[in-house]
């Protein structure tokens, strides 16, 4: 009877190891380097700064902005308050109702919340609030010190800074999110197929960076902040567009101003999605 119950446990001992195991092996983020990824296989993004689409819109935009029409969209204007130190300071905005993904080649993607009544260019899911689109306007008391326009959520066309005396500080252009500044290479400029896109924003990198294969696929992925690589970089192997694979996440600081972090491979995957290296820091 003892021998019964001693293997009866022996048993439950196995299931319960074998079924801790098989929940780790899901929740381990390193366990396959197969990924769900937006990216991939990829829609690469088109970018042609298009300086007379450009003109041609400024002379439709005096014609719309009474009816809230902003790029053929109809919009709702709405506007958020807030205190800061003994300054009142208030956000005026368009926001659209219209549910659209936004590119998931941008980094800084602006979105209402009802909810909270606030701004936020982080979280946006569809269904939970609203991609702005159209003029935006940011005042300190009565004071204008940022002004810009929004594309479904993205920074879009000039954007201009003030001092607290509403004198112009500083003035960038975007197009659809991209700094106009942003360094792109071409494997083949006729069919606008990229090698990489380099985001740069006041003379430094500054946002998503990516690299592509020839067949148009992610290579790389990653983020620069002030011209310092930041967070996580991720290399992928080239499937032909068949799925995501990561090859190896290779981990920079969180801050880009953090000179004592030394960048440390994080993980490699081989071409089947196997783990076959991980850090002991990874699990830190």
């Amino acid at each position: 009877m003892r021998r019964f119950y001693f293997i009866l446990l022996i048993s439950l001992f196995s299931l319960k190891l074998a079924k801790a195991q098989t929940e780790e092996k899901k929740t381990d983020p390193d366990s396959s380097g197969v990924v769900d990824s937006s990216l991939l296989p990829t829609t690469m993004p088109l970018l042609l700064f298009d300086d007379q689409a450009e003109k041609e819109e400024k002379k439709e935009k005096k014609k719309k902005a009474r009816k809230n029409i902003w790029f053929g969209i109809k919009t709702q204007r709405a506007f958020t308050r807030s205190n800061l130190r003994g300054q009142d300071i208030y956000e005026y905005f368009n926001y659209t109702d219209v549910e659209r993904r936004p590119d998931p080649y941008i980094r800084d993607v602006y979105w209402f919340d009802p909810k909270d009544r606030a701004i936020k260019d982080e979280g946006y899911v569809l269904g939970t609030g609203y991609l702005l689109h159209g003029p935006y306007e940011r005042r300190v008391n009565d004071v204008v010190v940022e002004s810009g326009m929004y594309y479904y959520g993205t920074k879009h066309k000039t954007w201009m800074l003030f001092d607290s005396q509403n004198v112009l500080q500083d003035k960038n252009h975007f197009q659809e999110g991209w700094p106009r500044e942003s360094r792109i290479s071409y494997y083949n400029r006729s069919t606008n197929t990229i090698e990489e896109i380099t985001p740069v924003q006041y003379g430094l990198a500054e946002g998503n960076y990516f690299y592509f294969y020839e067949d148009r696929q992610v290579a790389v992925t990653g983020e620069f902040q002030y011209g310092e690589k930041v967070g996580l970089w991720t290399e992928y192997w080239d499937t032909n567009n068949a799925r995501a694979i990561r090859k190896r996440e290779i981990q920079y600081p969180e801050n880009p101003y953090d000179d004592d972090f030394k960048p440390f491979i994080r993980a490699e995957w081989d071409k089947d999605g196997n783990l076959v290296y991980r850090s002991d820091r990874a699990t830190n």
